[in-house]
């Protein structure tokens, strides 16, 4: 089984899994999203995350997203992963967005890493577009 594994500073993997559910459906059951809380430290989250996995299949394989590479949620679950022999095969992205895990979520079981990685930067890159508006005419007949 693979997993997408969503890691954040506060509640935004959690938030992003929510949304990922009105698109994704019962692909979400995949899903795990975990947050570094205000006020927690790093051991506590790293607790937390490995009472999580656990409950994991222990033959299971991670795409993993985070918000930022070089953070402390991010830092320590590759820690815990790696500590627990569950990082080699991996795929670890950082800057994840809507559109990111979207594409992970619903492609993680039909590509291999290389390729999955190609699409996911991919994705993420060509999500981040400027939204203009164009203008509109004055119409006094619908006032």
């Amino acid at each position: 089984m693979k997993y997408l594994l969503l890691v954040s500073h506060g509640d935004f993997s959690k938030g992003l899994a929510q949304a990922l559910g009105m698109f994704a459906g019962k692909a979400t059951d995949t899903i795990v999203a975990v947050g570094l809380q205000p006020d927690e430290s790093a051991q506590a989250f790293g607790q937390r995350f490995t009472e999580i996995l656990a409950k994991l299949d222990p033959k299971g394989e991670f795409i993993v997203l985070a918000d930022i590479i070089g953070g402390s949620p991010l830092t320590t679950i590759c820690n815990i992963l790696n500590d627990q022999h569950r990082l080699t095969g991996s795929l670890i992205l950082g800057g994840m967005n809507f559109p990111m895990a979207l594409s992970a979520l619903l492609a993680k079981n039909d590509l291999e890493i290389p390729e999955l990685k190609n699409k996911l930067l991919t994705e993420a890159t060509e999500a981040i577009k400027e939204f203009t508006v164009g203008s509109v005419e004055n119409n006094d007949d619908d006032i």
